[in-house]
């Protein structure tokens, strides 16, 4: 008698979880690059830029990846997530710049 289903959906989520590991791991990176070249700039022309780097799968020049969708949710996440990390700072007298 078998009443508990195969784990089949473990190694699902697992896949799941590590896809969006990678996803967000992408995001970082395109936020901290955008922003080492630009030294400041508005939260809002940030997540422009970093969903267009994502749709046309371009890190910079000469480095590609695997485009994909992400949306101003994914990269405004992964931007709290550098905030808290110490890796960016808005300014004090505009919040909605930030600096790297």
């Amino acid at each position: 008698l078998r009443l508990l289903p195969r784990q089949r959906y473990l190694r699902a989520e697992r896949a799941e979880v590590s896809a969006l590991e990678r996803k967000r791991n992408v995001l970082c990176c395109l936020i901290t690059r955008i922003l080492k070249v630009e030294k400041q700039l508005h939260i809002d022309n940030l997540v422009f830029r970093v969903i267009d780097a994502c749709q046309k799968g371009e890190l910079g020049p000469g480095l590609q990846f695997p485009s994909f969708c992400c949306h101003s949710v994914d990269v405004l996440s992964c931007v709290l997530h550098l905030l808290n990390q110490g890796y960016l700072r808005r300014q004090e007298e505009r919040p909605h710049v930030l600096e790297y």
